[in-house]
């Protein structure tokens, strides 16, 4: 047996009988250089026919890692990220890049139903669950309905506790479009994923329960990691 095929049999015993925990990271290349006294090509080998396995994932500068189960993220007209995640055993959580308020792009606009270049609060970020990336987004509101959003949402751990804070106790997905694409440099690096590895690109609108538009939103989803399920109808776009 070649081998880097018998340090791959190894390692596949070893994952399969709960040796390591999904989303726990193997040792490094040298550790496994060392233990099974080969060169660090045979330990690649083996990490990679493991990755083609759909046993590990490899995170590039972070490791390698036991593969977690697809999380199915429901989106419907009640999508709401951190019960999605919490619903399935995930922890949710995230890390805010940016928040600014600046004026509305034509299509900024014409998603909230705004005059083109009216303040809107913009912030981006990276959603995780267990601690693992799944999307980076960017979210716009209008800044005339809320103001000094950067101070409420603070305060508050979901947009559904921060909607409320604004007298908005429940809101509706009007319609969401997804779309296969290979992810840019800034959201490879955010995802902590390869530029070869698809992302899935969404694009979506939500609005209060009168139909006005109050959060429109453009992220990218790891591939690798989400699959989405369509639930109750909802009025989904897949390009």
């Amino acid at each position: 047996m070649a081998l880097w095929l018998q340090v791959k049999t190894a390692l596949a015993a070893e994952i399969e009988g709960g040796a390591w925990r999904p989303g726990e990271r193997l040792p490094t290349e040298p550790e496994l250089m060392e233990r099974f006294g080969v060169s660090r090509f045979t330990v690649r080998q083996a990490i990679a026919s493991l990755e083609r396995r759909g046993l590990v994932r490899a995170e590039q500068g972070r490791g390698t890692f036991v593969h977690r189960d697809l999380l199915a993220y429901p989106i419907s007209s009640r999508t709401r990220f951190s019960r999605n995640l919490i619903e399935q055993g995930f922890d949710p959580g995230g890390e805010l890049l940016l928040q600014e308020v600046i004026p509305a792009s034509e299509e900024v606009a014409e998603a909230l139903a705004i005059a083109p270049g009216a303040l809107v609060a913009h912030r981006r970020g990276i959603g995780t669950a267990d601690g693992i990336p799944i999307e980076v987004a960017s979210v716009w509101l209008p800044a005339d309905r809320f103001p000094d959003f950067a101070r409420v949402k603070a305060e508050h751990a979901t947009y559904t506790a921060t909607f409320a804070a604004y007298g908005i106790p429940d809101y509706l997905r009007l319609w969401t479009r997804v779309e296969g694409r290979l992810p840019t440099p800034e959201e490879a690096e955010a995802l902590r994923q390869l530029e070869a590895s698809p992302v899935l690109a969404v694009t979506r609108l939500d609005a209060d329960l009168q139909g006005r538009p109050i959060s429109y939103g453009r992220s990218a989803w790891s591939g690798e990691r989400v699959v989405f399920d369509l639930q109750d109808g909802s009025r989904a776009l897949v390009g």
